[in-house]
C-alpha cells in the first residue's frame, strides 16, 4: 500500500486536489442494499482514502442515489448519469469506486466514462490503485477491468440461469410472483370470499 501511496501521489496534482473527488457508491439490489450494509460501508471508506490522498472533506462528494439498481442494464442510474455530466464539466478530479464494476457493468457505460476522464483530466481510483485514462498503460488496466466485470456479469447469469434450469428440471422451481402482485392476489382472494 505503500508504493501505492507514493505512485498515486504522483499522478494527482494540484489541478485534480482543486476539483471534486467523488465517491460512487453502489449495490445491485434492494436485496443487496438491506442485508449487506457492511458493503456500504466499506464503500463509504473511500471517503477516508480521498482525505488520504489530499482531498479537503468538503471537496468530497458521496454519490449513492443508484443503491439498489444494477449496473449492467439500461434502466436510469441518475447518479451515474450525474457523475459523468460532472466529468464533462470538468468538475471533478478524481472518480472513485470500491471496484470498477460498481462503476459500469457494461463496457459502453465504462469507455464513455474513461473517454471523459481521459479527455478532461479526471483520475479514476478503486481499492488497487489511483489511475490517470490519459496514461496508456493505465486506460489498458482499466480496459481489463471494466471487460473482466462485463465477463464476470456474463459468467453470474449463466450460472444462475444454469440452476433455475436444474430445478425445473427436478420440479423443484417455484417462481414467486412480485410483492405487488401478491398484494393484488390477496386482494383478489379476500373479494372473492367475500362475493361468496
Amino acid at each position: 500500500m505503500h508504493s501505492d501511496l507514493h505512485l498515486s501521489q504522483v499522478k494527482i496534482t494540484p489541478r485534480h486536489l482543486e476539483r471534486k473527488a467523488v465517491v460512487y457508491i453502489r449495490q445491485s439490489s434492494l436485496k443487496q442494499v438491506r442485508e449487506h450494509l457492511d458493503s456500504q460501508l466499506t464503500q463509504r471508506a473511500l471517503v477516508g482514502r480521498a482525505q488520504s490522498l489530499g482531498w479537503h472533506p468538503e471537496r468530497i462528494d458521496v454519490l449513492d442515489g443508484d443503491l439498489g439498481q444494477s449496473a449492467a442494464g439500461a434502466q436510469t442510474r441518475d447518479d451515474f448519469k450525474a457523475l459523468a455530466a460532472e466529468v464533462a464539466l470538468g468538475h471533478v478530479g478524481i472518480v472513485f469506486g470500491w471496484q470498477v464494476s460498481r462503476l459500469a457493468r457494461n463496457n459502453a457505460e465504462w469507455y464513455q466514462l474513461l473517454d471523459l476522464a481521459a479527455l478532461f483530466g479526471t483520475l479514476i481510483g478503486d481499492t488497487d490503485g489511483v489511475y490517470d485514462p490519459q496514461l496508456y498503460n493505465d486506460r489498458l488496466l482499466l480496459g481489463l477491468k471494466g471487460t473482466m466485470s462485463e465477463a464476470e456479469l456474463y459468467m453470474m447469469r449463466q450460472r444462475l440461469n444454469a440452476g433455475r434450469l436444474s430445478k425445473v428440471q427436478r420440479g423443484e422451481y417455484v417462481q414467486r410472483l412480485p410483492l405487488l402482485r401478491q398484494a393484488n392476489a390477496c386482494r383478489l382472494r379476500k373479494l372473492l370470499l367475500h362475493v361468496s
